[in-house]
């Protein structure tokens, strides 16, 4: 995608580019591309810096992967997309509803991706998206012991948060909405819960060690001993070899709470975090608290807040950020950007400390991602 920064925007009618100047203050909308289609995530590959993805749900063809190899100047669909096997006579089968979260691999497997569906499946493709198959140890595995316990959310049951160990390859965390966090040390072959600590004021037994609702997961590069999720029952750190989850987001302001769905990662400092606040009570679908949006940043792992909020509407904005709709580049300042509901793109290019508005009238956004 060359050396400036642009935004890879999904929507529910399609996917955009917003490109950046170098001072990342002037931008220019690119697109849309597949319009009319639900694009759940739009994702650049890191080691190739040319390769997207796009995982997408067109309408009366269902759900598939797109992909570019000329930085969307061109897009060819996967020739095989994620898809269950055919169930044999008499037994119950599965058929993928959408695509809902695109990971790459590690760095010493180029072409190696991750996809996360809904219904609840794992996918991999060894060849950049082409043809993905799914994994045994989680589809077959992992995911047969804790059905029952899933409780499909209002979108559905989903797997997010494919969180691959930089320091190696076979050490994967993910998410599952509503399931819970889980860690698979062997490349995917089998999986242990990782849930310790987490409220789950809806698990019919809290001592259960899976059917909780991680909303985001984050693993940071820099330092992959330490764990972040925004969940459904607040903010969570875990510091490795540790297995218990210490709720952070009880230091937020008691009138904000730290109900959300996005956490964002400073890229080079652990410590540093940034959240986008919902309303927790009984407000479904979730809006900014008070109709008065605004980020929150911790500079040290969670111990206290601060609001960010200089340039937001101040009233009457009633928006939700959704789980992949918050990124940062790696600027020095970091740069953060966020996609609303309403279809208008926040960003900031001093860390939060400052917000413009450099896109409105899209289309409800569901994913914002950097390249």
């Amino acid at each position: 995608m060359g050396d400036q920064i642009a935004l890879l925007v999904g929507t529910r009618k399609g996917a955009f580019i917003h490109r950046a100047d170098p001072a990342r203050e002037k931008w220019k909308l690119e697109g849309p591309h597949y319009l009319g289609n639900i694009v759940n995530h739009l994702v650049a590959d890191p080691r190739d810096r040319r390769t997207l993805l796009m995982a997408a749900k067109t309408g009366h063809l269902g759900p598939t992967v797109f992909r570019s190899s000329d930085g969307a100047r061109t897009w060819t669909e996967a020739r095989q997309p994620p898809a269950f096997p055919k169930a044999a006579a008499g037994e119950e089968g599965r058929s993928v509803e959408s695509v809902f979260w695109l990971s790459p691999g590690h760095a010493s497997e180029p072409g190696v991706w991750y996809a996360g569906t809904s219904p609840p499946g794992l996918f991999r493709s060894n060849d950049n998206g082409v043809t993905w198959q799914g994994v045994a140890g989680f589809n077959d595995g992992l995911y047969p012991q804790i059905k029952s316990a899933i409780v499909p959310g209002p979108d559905g049951a989903q797997v997010h948060s494919v969180c691959v160990d930089p320091t190696d390859a076979r050490h994967l965390y993910l998410g599952i909405s509503i399931g819970g966090v889980f860690e698979s040390k062997d490349g995917a072959q089998t999986w242990l819960p990782l849930n310790k600590g987490v409220a789950a004021d809806f698990l019919p037994d809290p001592n259960l060690e899976y059917g909780h609702d991680p909303h985001t997961l984050a693993l940071h590069p820099r330092n992959p001993q330490r764990l972040y999720q925004q969940n459904h029952c607040g903010i969570y750190r875990l510091d490795r070899p540790g297995t218990q989850w210490k709720r952070i987001g009880l230091n937020m302001p008691k009138d904000v709470g730290d109900i959300g769905f996005p956490i964002v990662l400073h890229p080079r400092d652990p410590d540093c975090v940034w959240v986008f606040p919902m309303d927790g009570t009984e407000v479904w679908p979730r809006t900014s608290p008070d109709g008065r949006p605004a980020v929150f940043r911790t500079r040290d792992g969670g111990s206290s807040w601060q609001r960010l909020d200089k340039g937001m509407p101040q009233q009457h904005a009633w928006w939700t950020v959704k789980r992949q709709a918050m990124c940062a580049d790696g600027g020095d300042p970091v740069g953060l950007y966020f996609g609303t509901t309403s279809g208008e793109i926040w960003a900031s290019n001093d860390e939060g400390q400052t917000w413009s508005r450099i896109a409105e009238h899209l289309p409800h956004i569901y994913s914002v991602t950097v390249a």
